[in-house]
C-alpha cells in the first residue's frame, strides 16, 4: 500500500511542481516563519505602542536533557518538552517592584518546527498552482487556493505564541485573539479548541494538495492520462529552476 502510494500519480505531480521551481519553494518554506513572527512582533507593537525593553535567551537544550534525565514516564517528556522556550522579548513594566511583563513574543522551538511544516505545505501549494494552471480549471484553482489559504491561517493562529498580562500572562494562542480585540473570556474559552482547528487546517491544506494535483481533464470531459499514469503536462525545468 506505502509503495503504491509513493507511486501515486497525484504524489508524481506534486513532486515535479516542487522539482520545477525550487528555489521558489525554498524561499517560501524558509520565508514563511520569518514573516510568521515578524508579523506577530509588529501586532505587539502596534497594539500597545511601546518598544520592548528585555530579552532572554533560555539553555534549550541543557533543559531538554534534564527533562528527560528527570522525567521517569516517556509520553509525559515530549509534552513538556514541547513548552520549553528558546527566545523571549518583550516589555517589562518595574512600577511593581521587581518588575512584571506586560506583554512579549517568545520562540518555542516545537512551535517553530510546526510553523516550518506550515510554510513547506504553503510552497507547496503555490508551486502546485503555478505548475498546474494550464492543466487544472479555473473552480480548480480557486478552489485549492481557497482550502490552503483557510488552512494555514488556522495553523498560524494556533501557533501563536505570545503572552499578555490581561490573559493571566498565560502563553497561549489565544493571547493573538484578545491582543487583536476579541473578549479575553471568550478568548480562554477557545483555548479548549486549539488542538480541533490546528487539525481542521492541515486538513485542509492536504485537501487542497489533493485537489489541485487531480488528473487534469482532456476537451471532451475524459482524463488526459498517458499509458504511465501521469499526466502530459510536463513541466520543463529551466536552469533557473522555473518552468519555461
Amino acid at each position: 500500500m506505502t509503495a503504491a502510494v509513493l507511486q501515486s500519480p497525484r504524489l508524481h505531480r506534486i513532486r515535479e511542481a516542487v522539482a520545477a521551481r525550487p528555489r521558489l519553494w525554498l524561499a517560501v518554506t524558509l520565508g514563511f516563519p520569518v514573516v510568521y513572527y515578524l508579523g506577530m512582533f509588529a501586532a505587539l507593537l502596534i497594539r500597545f505602542q511601546a518598544l520592548p525593553n528585555y530579552t532572554e535567551t533560555f539553555d534549550w537544550f541543557g533543559n531538554v536533557a534534564e527533562i528527560i534525565r528527570s522525567t521517569p514516564d516517556w509520553s509525559d517528556i515530549w509534552p513538556i518538552i514541547g513548552q520549553e522556550w528558546l527566545f523571549e522579548v518583550g516589555r517589562m513594566n518595574y512600577d511593581y517592584g521587581a518588575g512584571i511583563s506586560e506583554w512579549s513574543l517568545y520562540i518555542n522551538p516545537t512551535k517553530f518546527g510546526l510553523i516550518l511544516i506550515l510554510g513547506a505545505l504553503t510552497a507547496t501549494v503555490v508551486n502546485l498552482m503555478l505548475a498546474r494552471r494550464a492543466a487544472c480549471s479555473t473552480s480548480r484553482l480557486n478552489g485549492g487556493a481557497a482550502a490552503g489559504g483557510l488552512g494555514a491561517a488556522l495553523v498560524g493562529m494556533t501557533n501563536v505564541t505570545l503572552a499578555w498580562v490581561v490573559c493571566c500572562a498565560t502563553p497561549s494562542w489565544v493571547v493573538g485573539l484578545a491582543i487583536l480585540g476579541l473578549g479575553v473570556s471568550t478568548s480562554l474559552w477557545l483555548e479548549q479548541f486549539g488542538w480541533w482547528i490546528e487539525y481542521a487546517g492541515f486538513g485542509l491544506l492536504l485537501a487542497s494538495l489533493y485537489v489541485l494535483s487531480g488528473e487534469p481533464k482532456g476537451p471532451d470531459g475524459t482524463p488526459a492520462a498517458t499509458a504511465g499514469g501521469h499526466d502530459d503536462h510536463h513541466i520543463p525545468n529551466t536552469a533557473m529552476g522555473a518552468s519555461r
